[in-house]
């Protein structure tokens, strides 16, 4: 495996064992860079245990805050699921993510989200990735530990990256839009939908946003791209301006 910029993020681990168990497993498979949001023991002599031999992984992870944090400077953004299907999401098997996992991964990092051991990722989680990634598991019993479900993923991306799958699909022209890019694009897209008076029509009120959001991450975006619809929403605030001096 050539090393590709492959972050593997856990949200809010609560057993230390469980993160040296992902360390070992990354070490596994080749890849290194680990993030903890928000752990809730950490550094942790269990964690070093059952590390056995991943020490340098530990060594090396990064504590943050949240999960905007942890997703600073990445380009794609998938994470893992449950879900066979989600209306709102693009949900693929593990094995055929993992060839778009590695050929983003050489225009920039990418990051897979692995949720807390009980609770698994919040929805609001969820809206930061453009795919969710799910491990077929039996039906009788699909809870996977953490440090199993890093090692599968992991596999699957040492097995596209070593050469035994070809790239589903080439890597991407230019860099996708990062986390922190598309959250301002959100967030103009908001102003101008409150300014042109389009709202949320459904009963609660609260769909509108989170409804765009998860269309947009579907596409996968890049720079360009979301400079682009920057682009238009300030077109339209500078028509509305022009049209509210000229009456």
């Amino acid at each position: 495996m050539n090393s590709p910029a492959i972050r593997i993020v856990l949200v809010a681990p609560s057993h230390p064992g469980n993160i040296g168990a992902v360390a070992r497993a990354m070490k596994n498979m080749d890849l290194a860079e680990l993030v903890l949001v928000q752990p809730r023991a950490f550094p942790h002599p269990e964690a070093s245990a059952r590390a056995s031999g991943a020490d340098d992984v530990l060594t090396a992870a990064r504590t943050v805050g949240s999960v905007a944090a942890a997703l600073e400077g990445c380009g794609l953004v998938a994470a893992t699921t449950a879900r066979e299907r989600d209306q709102y999401f693009r949900v693929l098997d593990v094995r055929t993510a993992a060839p778009r996992i590695v050929a983003a991964a050489q225009t920039a990092p990418v990051a897979i989200l692995f949720g807390a051991e009980r609770t698994g990722l919040t929805n609001q989680d969820l809206e930061q990735a453009h795919l969710l990634i799910r491990i077929p598991a039996s039906a009788r019993y699909p809870s996977l530990n953490l440090g199993m479900a890093v090692l599968l993923v992991g596999y699957e991306l040492f097995r596209a990256g070593g050469g035994l799958v070809a790239p589903a699909t080439a890597p991407p022209a230019a860099a996708l839009a990062s986390p922190e890019e598309l959250e301002r694009l959100y967030a103009h897209l908001a102003q101008v939908l409150e300014e042109v008076d389009f709202r949320d029509r459904t009963q609660s009120g609260t769909h509108l946003m989170a409804r765009l959001r998860r269309l947009l991450q579907r596409a996968e975006l890049d720079q360009n791209e979301a400079n682009i619809l920057r682009g238009i929403l300030t077109a339209v605030q500078g028509r509305r301006r022009s049209a509210g001096e000229r009456s």
